[in-house]
C-alpha cells in the first residue's frame, strides 16, 4: 500500500472510540496536560467516569431536584452564556428575574404597596446570609441611633442546618440555637423568649426543618414576639427559612399563616432547585419592602456596561437557572405547582403507612401537608431489638442503589439516630414500591444474618 493511503486508515481507526489513541491511557488526574485531543473521546471517557456516580433518582436523601423537563434542559442550553449579572448585556435576563421577585413577593403576601423586593441567589443558603445580613445591619443601624453599643448581636434560631452556623461564625454573632429535647424536636415560642434581649438581631423560623421535615410554628412565635414588644419595648424582626417550605405551603397548606402576612415577617429565603422545580443552583430572598432591605448591602457597577444594580454575595453566575424558574412559573401556576406537589405528599403517606406495618419503626413525622415538607421520618422503635440498627440498613438499601439517609439528630438528642425520606418530583408511587421491596428484602435478610456488630455512622456519606 503506498505511503500516502496510511493516514487515512490511522484516522478511521480514531473513529472506533474506545479504540483510540486518547483513550488507550488513563485521563490525567494531577498534572495539567500537554496534548489537545478529539472531544468525542474525552467526552466519552469524562461520562464513564460519572457512571460512578449514584443515581439522582433513587437519591431519597436530597431536596434537591434530580428530574426537569425537556424544555429546562433545552432552555439551560440555550442561556449558556448569559451571565445573571450582566444586565446590560443581558436586559431580558433581568427582566425576567424581576419577573420571579414580584410573582414570590406575590405568592408570599407581600403588600401591595410599596411591594417587595429580592434577587436570585446561587441557592438558599446564599438567600438565607443575605436575610440575615439585612437583620444585623438594620439592629446596628438602630443601636447606634440610640447610642449604644453593636458589638454583641445573637441570632435565634430553632435546630438548623449549616448555612446559619456559617452565617453567625462568618459574621461574628452569637448564635443562640435551640437544642432538641425530648418530646420537642422543634423551635417554640416559649424557648424563643427565653433566649430573647436587647441583642437579639432576629429570629429565624424554619418552613421545613432538615431532620424531621416539619415546620416550625411562625405565627405562634411571631404572635410571642409581638407581645414581647407590648411588653418591653423589643422589636425583634423575623427571617423565616422557607428553604423548603416556601415552595409548597403556598400550594398546599394556603391557610397556614407563615409569611408577609405576619407584619413581623421581615425577610423569606428559599430554593428554587428544591420545591421550587428549578435546576440546581437558584435560590431565592425577599424583602418585605425596600425599607427592610438596608441601602448600604445594595452595590452599583458600572464596569459590565450602565449602571447596574447587585445585592447578591456572589457575582457572576448562569443566568439559564432562572429562565428556568420563570418557564416553571408561567408553565406550571398555582394549578400546576399544587398537583406536582400534592403527588409528592400522597406518595409519602404512603411510604409512611407502609414502613410503620413492617415492625419495629416509629414514624416521627408521615408528610403531613399542614405540618411539613413531603417527607417521612422513623426511628427504632424502643425497646426493639431487630437484630440491625438504621446505619445498617441504610448501607444494605445503598447496595440496591438506594440513598435512605441515616443520622443521629442534634444537641440534645445527639444519640437519636433516624431516617428519612424525602419525596420530590419524579419519586413516583412505583419507585416508592420498587423501594418498599428492597426494604422488606433488607429487613428478611437481617433476620436471616443479624448485624452483630451494627455499623456507625461514619459509614455513611450523608451530612447535612
Amino acid at each position: 500500500m503506498p505511503l500516502h493511503h496510511k493516514t487515512p486508515i490511522r484516522h478511521r481507526a480514531d473513529d472506533e472510540t474506545y479504540a483510540a489513541s486518547d483513550l488507550a491511557r488513563v485521563l490525567p488526574k494531577h498534572r495539567f496536560p500537554s496534548p489537545t485531543r478529539d472531544p468525542r473521546n474525552v467526552y466519552a471517557a469524562v461520562r464513564d467516569e460519572l457512571l460512578l456516580d449514584g443515581n439522582a433518582r433513587q437519591n431519597l436523601a436530597t431536596f434537591c431536584q434530580t428530574w426537569g423537563e425537556p424544555e429546562v434542559h433545552q432552555l439551560m442550553d440555550d442561556c449558556i452564556d448569559k451571565n445573571m449579572v450582566d444586565k446590560d448585556e443581558y436586559p431580558q435576563t433581568a427582566e425576567i428575574e424581576a419577573r420571579c421577585v414580584h410573582m414570590l413577593a406575590d405568592l408570599w403576601n407581600a403588600p401591595a404597596d410599596p411591594g417587595g423586593i429580592g434577587c436570585s441567589t446561587t441557592g438558599s443558603s446564599e438567600a438565607a446570609m443575605l436575610g440575615g445580613l439585612a437583620l444585623k445591619r438594620r439592629w446596628e443601624a438602630r443601636r447606634r441611633a440610640e447610642g449604644k453599643p453593636f458589638d454583641k448581636p445573637n441570632l435565634i434560631t430553632g435546630p438548623v442546618q449549616i448555612c446559619w452556623h456559617k452565617f453567625t461564625r462568618y459574621w461574628d454573632i452569637e448564635h443562640r440555637e435551640i437544642p432538641m429535647e425530648n418530646g420537642r424536636m422543634l423551635m417554640t415560642p416559649e424557648e424563643v423568649l427565653a433566649r430573647c434581649d436587647e441583642n437579639t438581631i432576629g429570629v429565624v423560623p424554619t418552613l421545613g426543618v432538615t431532620f424531621t421535615g416539619r415546620y416550625e410554628p411562625v405565627e405562634a412565635v411571631s404572635e410571642a414576639l409581638d407581645g414581647l414588644q407590648a411588653k418591653s419595648g423589643l422589636d425583634i424582626p423575623i427571617h423565616v427559612d422557607g428553604a423548603s417550605g416556601g415552595f409548597l405551603a403556598p400550594f398546599c397548606a394556603p391557610d397556614l399563616v407563615w409569611d408577609f402576612r405576619l407584619d413581623r415577617v421581615k425577610s423569606i429565603n428559599a430554593s428554587g432547585h428544591k420545591f421550587g422545580l428549578a435546576p440546581l443552583g437558584v435560590g431565592w430572598v425577599i424583602w418585605r419592602s425596600p425599607a427592610d432591605l438596608p441601602e448600604e448591602m445594595v452595590f452599583h457597577v458600572n464596569y459590565l456596561g450602565g449602571d447596574m444594580r447587585d445585592i447578591a454575595l456572589n457575582f457572576s453566575r448562569p443566568g439559564g437557572l432562572v429562565v428556568c424558574q420563570y418557564y416553571n412559573f408561567i408553565r406550571l401556576g398555582r394549578e400546576g405547582y399544587t398537583k406536582i406537589h400534592s403527588a409528592c405528599y400522597d406518595t409519602a403517606e404512603f411510604l409512611a403507612d407502609r414502613i410503620a406495618a413492617m415492625g419495629p419503626f416509629e414514624i416521627l413525622f408521615d408528610g403531613a401537608r399542614g405540618e411539613g415538607i413531603p417527607a417521612l421520618c422513623w426511628r427504632i422503635r424502643e425497646g426493639a431489638d431487630p437484630g440491625f440498627n438504621l446505619y445498617d440498613l441504610a448501607d444494605r438499601l445503598r447496595a440496591r442503589g438506594w440513598q435512605v439517609p441515616a443520622y443521629s439528630l442534634p444537641a440534645d438528642l445527639g444519640a437519636q439516630v433516624i431516617q428519612r425520606i424525602l419525596v420530590r418530583q419524579g419519586v413516583s408511587r412505583d419507585l416508592a414500591e420498587l423501594l418498599l421491596e428492597d426494604i422488606d428484602r433488607a429487613l428478611a435478610h437481617f433476620r436471616d444474618h443479624p448485624a452483630e456488630n451494627g455499623l456507625g455512622s461514619d459509614s455513611t456519606g450523608f451530612h447535612h
